[in-house]
């Protein structure tokens, strides 16, 4: 598994749509109407990866095992959320358990699809799920702060610590900054706001390749503290029924688009998460791995197995061009381009791994 990531927003912004193109299904109902999400949908999409698939000629690999992006699409929250409106805190709840938050923003005008609050007003929507957030983290965090609070005066110094950072961080929602704004260290409380966040501007077809008006304000307002990406629903659609790649790239040109929209959320989530691959390659497989960036040998060695990290001995790596060029692992060690590396060793994007341990 790669990152998982929750769509939301307000009823009627494109939230399904977007969901369904970018899982390439139709898991998802994508009506005219609020709430049509009633059960969070799950879709899990492979992370596209032309070195993992040269890696697998290279060694011939009997099997092909991608890393992958798990979505799940999150019923439209309303004004009120937070104290049960719409369809409630039930579907906050959905959302703590994913590494980031895509919000779908509507930046688009239809007459034939009415919006919740009656208006396009992008800045608005946004502001009205942030605050739902917001106060659902509130009521978490003071929640949390009363335990930590009986702790604290046992003299706990962890309590103690923890205390104060839940006191800045309760603080600073109250002024309306989210969590992952905050000063003090959010991640022992699993708060919403502390996720990190993707604004994705839903737009009009013609709008896809420079963004419009609406988009504009998005982008302006918070593209410094967050990734805004330019996503037309429909046109995700359409591009998620070609099969043929060479077909797709002509699409996407005549269009003016560079790259689709589930390239642009993956690139973005790596981005914004910090993840990087290694791989394991073989005769039986060619796998790849996703991991957080700076962790060390052992600790990749653990996302394959827990026995791994924990009997690590050493690893053998070898680079991704190395192996493509010299035709293979025994060709890169005659050629001296293997490297043995001990428990220090910070794994590098695209290392292909072999780790020794012991039982």
């Amino acid at each position: 598994m790669g990152f998982n990531c929750g769509i939301v927003g307000l009823p009627n912004v494109g939230k399904s749509t977007l969901f369904n193109a970018l899982t390439q299904s139709a898991a998802a109902d994508a009506q005219n109407y609020p709430f049509c999400t009633i059960e969070p949908n799950t879709g899990r999409v492979v992370v596209p990866d032309a070195t993992l698939h040269k890696l697998a000629d290279v060694a011939k690999s009997q099997k092909i095992i991608p890393t992958q992006l798990e979505i799940v699409d999150i019923a439209g929250l309303v004004k009120g959320a937070s104290a049960g409106e719409g369809l409630g805190n039930k579907f906050l709840g959905n959302i703590l358990s994913t590494d980031a938050i895509i919000h779908v923003v509507r930046c688009f005008e239809n007459d034939d699809i009415v919006h919740v609050n009656g208006r396009i007003d992008p800045l608005s929507d946004i502001e009205t799920i942030e605050t739902e957030l917001m106060l659902a983290d509130m009521e978490s965090i003071e929640k949390q702060m009363k335990n930590l609070e009986k702790k604290a005066h046992g003299l706990d110094k962890v309590a103690i610590r923890m205390l104060d950072d839940a006191r800045l961080i309760r603080d600073g929602l109250a002024r309306g900054v989210p969590a992952r704004q905050s000063d003090a260290d959010a991640s022992p409380f699993n708060l919403l706001t502390a996720k990190p966040v993707i604004y994705v501007c839903n737009v009009d077809e013609a709008s896809a390749a420079t963004g419009n008006k609406f988009s504009d304000m998005v982008r302006e307002k918070y593209g410094d503290s967050a990734p805004v990406l330019i996503i037309s629903s429909k046109i995700e659609m359409e591009i998620a029924q070609i099969v043929d790649p060479d077909e797709r790239k002509m699409f996407l040109d005549d269009l003016g688009l560079h790259e689709s929209g589930l390239d642009q959320v993956i690139r973005t989530g790596y981005k914004t998460l910090g993840l990087q691959t290694f791989y394991t390659v073989g005769p039986k497989e060619a796998h790849a791995w996703t991991i957080t960036a700076g962790m060390t040998a052992p600790q990749a060695a653990g996302k394959i197995h827990t026995d791994f990290e924990r009997g690590f001995i050493r690893a053998e790596i070898i680079s991704p061009d190395d192996f493509i060029t010299y035709g293979g692992e025994v060709a890169v060690k005659e050629a001296g381009k293997m490297r043995l590396v001990g428990k220090e060793y910070v794994m590098q994007p695209g290392d292909i791994c072999h780790f020794l341990f012991n039982n």
